[in-house]
C-alpha cells in the first residue's frame, strides 16, 4: 500500500511539474482575448465586413511550453534600412540586436527590429518587432510568415514566446501593407504555436 501511495504521489508531482504555469496561461489567454476583441471591432479589425459578422476567435495552436523559450540577447545596432513589404511602401527599420536560442533541438537565431518612425510616438518608444518564417508557413500557418512583439529595453536574457505569434493583417484579406520577414529570420523548424492560418 505504501509503495502504491508513493508511486501515486510521484506521479501527481510529475503531472504538476509538467503543467504550464497558471499565471503564464492566464496572461496568454488575456493576450488573445484582447486580439479577438479588436478583430470583432469594426474600427480596429482587419477582417472584411462579411467575415467579421461571423467571427468568434482566431484559430490557434494549444498553448505549448516548449515554444516558450529563454533566449540570450546581444545588442547590436544596425544601419537604418527599408524593409520590404507586400506593397511599394518601404518603412524604415533598424536592427537592435540578435536573439539566440534552442528550439526543438536546433540552435536558431532571430534579429530584433525597431520601426524608426513608429518609435517616435510615445506609446511605441520601446516597441520591438520580430517578423519570422518557419516550416509551417503555407500549410498550418500563413504563407507570409508571422510576427512577435517585444517591449524593450531588452536584457541579456529574454523570454521569447511563440505562443504569442500573430499574423500580419495581410493574412485576412483587404488592402494592407505588411512587412515581409527578412531571410535572416527564417527558422528551420515547425513552430506549431501561436495563431494558425486564417480560413477564408
Amino acid at each position: 500500500m505504501r509503495v502504491f501511495m508513493v508511486g501515486a504521489l510521484l506521479s501527481s508531482l510529475g503531472v504538476f511539474a509538467q503543467s504550464p504555469d497558471r499565471a503564464w496561461q492566464d496572461s496568454l489567454q488575456a493576450y488573445w482575448d484582447h486580439i479577438n476583441m479588436e478583430y470583432r471591432d469594426a474600427d480596429h479589425s482587419p477582417l472584411l465586413p462579411e467575415a467579421r459578422t461571423h467571427f468568434v476567435e482566431l484559430e490557434r495552436f494549444a498553448p505549448d511550453t516548449q515554444f516558450r523559450i529563454k533566449a540570450s540577447f546581444k545588442a547590436k545596432a544596425g544601419k537604418a534600412f527599408e524593409m520590404t513589404t507586400t506593397t511599394d511602401r518601404k518603412p524604415m527599420y533598424e536592427a537592435v540586436g540578435v536573439l539566440r536560442f534552442k528550439i526543438l533541438g536546433r540552435k536558431e537565431k532571430l534579429t530584433v527590429y525597431r520601426n524608426i518612425d513608429l518609435s517616435k510616438r510615445p506609446e511605441y518608444v520601446n516597441h520591438l518587432f520580430i517578423p519570422f518564417t518557419d516550416l509551417t508557413n503555407g500549410s498550418l500557418t500563413y504563407g507570409g510568415g508571422r510576427y512577435i512583439d517585444l517591449q524593450g529595453p531588452l536584457g541579456k536574457e529574454v523570454e521569447l514566446d511563440f505562443n504569442r505569434a500573430y499574423n500580419p493583417y495581410c493574412a485576412y484579406g483587404g488592402r494592407y501593407s505588411c512587412p515581409i520577414p527578412p531571410l535572416e529570420n527564417h527558422l528551420e523548424v515547425h513552430v506549431e504555436a501561436g495563431v494558425k492560418a486564417y480560413d477564408h
